[in-house]
């Protein structure tokens, strides 16, 4: 068995995409020291994700650093400084040992991205993707390095979450999934190691539970406000069912659920919620779009009817 030490620690990482969790996990990277590429398809995208990493060490920073601008500002551009902007994806393929896709959720897109890096990147790059919900396997397929690919499910905020999920596939290899939980370890997360399954470990759990609160919303049980007061104050869980769905998106269950609902038809727990796709239709998506289940103010903090 692979023993991780210093040297089988990957030292080059290259995120496609620069959105909140393509941004955060590029952070948290570089945080650790480690050499990190966030490549995107247009400049104003990257300039997007370093203003995004920006204001977010700068966060950390103020705490670190109790307010000392001098002590804040040298925390900022260290941590910054291993961090490269590019929308050039040969260069960033090829110079990385580690590639994390954080694109669009879309089986069809991770594909096409993953059979194109396969051909750019060296045979030794090992290739994992973000996905919360998607097949890792399926994407594997596009490449000819399935014993290499694997799954590396943060969860947002990246820099705050602690959680990460290594998923594993039937061909990846023991030793890289060692690999990717030791440098999970590396980068200040919790590593915990899942079969490539719907949902792995959180959201296998997590979505049926939020589509059973719908059930009993729909069903007359009680009102969204009772239910997420009663998990609080009955099983102690910071948000209720519909404040964590806000907080995700509804929108983001919706897809997961349907999702699963197309390849699973005859699964009752996967069965589509009308109090969801009201909310979607409506384009009431959650504290993005200031209201969901609840009202939200331009902060994200619930406004109290």
């Amino acid at each position: 068995m692979l023993r991780c030490t210093a040297s089988a620690l990957f030292k080059s990482l290259a995120v496609w995409g620069g959105g909140t969790m393509g941004s955060g996990i590029a952070q948290i990277t570089a945080q650790a020291g480690v050499p990190v590429t966030v490549v995107e398809v247009s400049q104003a995208r990257l300039d997007a994700s370093r203003k995004a990493i920006e204001t977010s060490l700068l966060r950390i920073a103020n705490k670190k650093c109790d307010g000392d601008q001098g002590k804040m500002k040298a925390f900022v551009d260290t941590v910054l400084s291993h961090v490269t902007f590019t929308t050039d994806e040969a260069v960033a393929a090829g110079g990385a040992e580690l590639i994390i896709e954080a694109i669009v959720e879309n089986i069809g897109a991770k594909k096409e991205l993953f059979g194109r890096l396969d051909k750019m990147a060296p045979t030794s790059t090992v290739f994992c993707s973000n996905t919360s919900s998607l097949s890792i396997t399926e994407m594997a397929s596009a490449t000819t390095r399935k014993d290499r690919f694997a799954g590396m499910h943060f969860f947002s905020p990246v820099p705050m979450m602690k959680l990460l999920e290594v998923v594993r596939t039937e061909e990846v290899s023991p030793a890289i999934i060692e690999q990717l939980t030791a440098f999970g370890k590396k980068v200040g997360k919790i590593p915990v190691v899942a079969k490539d399954t719907e949902g792995f470990i959180v959201n296998r759990l997590l979505v049926p539970y939020q589509m059973e609160a719908c059930r009993l919303v729909e069903r007359g049980v009680a009102t969204f406000q009772d239910v997420d007061t009663a998990m609080k104050f009955g099983c102690g869980y910071p948000m209720g069912p519909f404040e964590l769905c806000d907080s995700v998106g509804i929108d983001v269950i919706k897809f997961i659920v349907d999702g699963w609902h197309a390849q699973y038809p005859n699964e009752p727990l996967f069965k589509p919620s009308p109090l969801i796709n009201e909310r979607v239709a409506a384009g009431k998506l959650g504290k993005k779009t200031g209201e969901g289940y609840y009202k939200y103010d331009s902060k994200g903090r619930k406004i109290e009817s």
